[in-house]
């Protein structure tokens, strides 16, 4: 009887014992594999834009919005602004925001998806004489995006003292980044690519 007593005390220390090493290891330890592929996995396409603004705040443009197109990539979909007649850099601001608003009146801007990107080229869409430079043929549908992965809509809000504004519906607040490419020409195109996913 008291072998038997001692070999069940043996029994719950030992299990006592690992018990407590089981709870003082180290999560790494703890976790496995499943550590290791997460510490291995890749950003989505390389990816690592990340979705808080981006601004080049270098003073208005002399050039004029001349175009806007939009394009489907494998990891993004890109909206480019084409400028004409721009001697260096472009000024814009591009942001996340809660709402769009019309240049000028303030009126929103209602855009389809789950997030709204305001896009602000510092730059007009008309020329020194008020003639306009761009058009779109329709103000809630500049392009057609149907089909896009990423994007909903783009959507005109006007263009007022000197700068443009256009919105930008996205599935969500995804990746995304900016930047400035020069031609056609003497001009230069505002590049706004939005990823897939994160």
């Amino acid at each position: 009887m008291g072998t038997r007593r001692t070999r069940r005390q043996l029994t719950a220390l030992a299990a006592a014992a690992a018990l407590a090493a089981g709870l003082g290891a180290p999560a790494s330890a703890l976790a496995g594999p499943a550590t290791t592929l997460a510490t291995t996995a890749r950003p989505y396409c390389g990816i690592t834009w990340g979705s808080l603004a981006k601004a080049n705040a270098v003073s208005h443009t002399t050039g004029t919005l001349s175009g806007v197109r939009s394009g489907r990539h494998d990891c993004f979909d890109r909206l480019v602004l084409d400028v004409a007649k721009v001697p260096r850099s472009l000024s814009y601001d591009v942001r996340y925001v809660t709402t769009v608003r019309e240049d000028g009146s303030g009126r929103a801007v209602p855009l389809k998806g789950d997030a709204d990107l305001r896009i602000v080229l510092r730059a007009p869409a008309y020329d020194d004489q008020g003639r306009a430079t761009f058009t779109p043929r329709s103000r809630t549908n500049v392009v057609d995006v149907t089909g896009y992965s990423t994007f909903r809509q783009v959507a005109w809000a006007g263009s007022f003292e000197g700068q443009t504004t256009l919105g930008l519906g996205v599935r969500a607040r995804l990746p995304m980044r900016v930047f400035v490419l020069d031609g056609p020409g003497d001009g230069a195109r505002l590049v706004i690519d939005v990823a897939h996913r994160w």
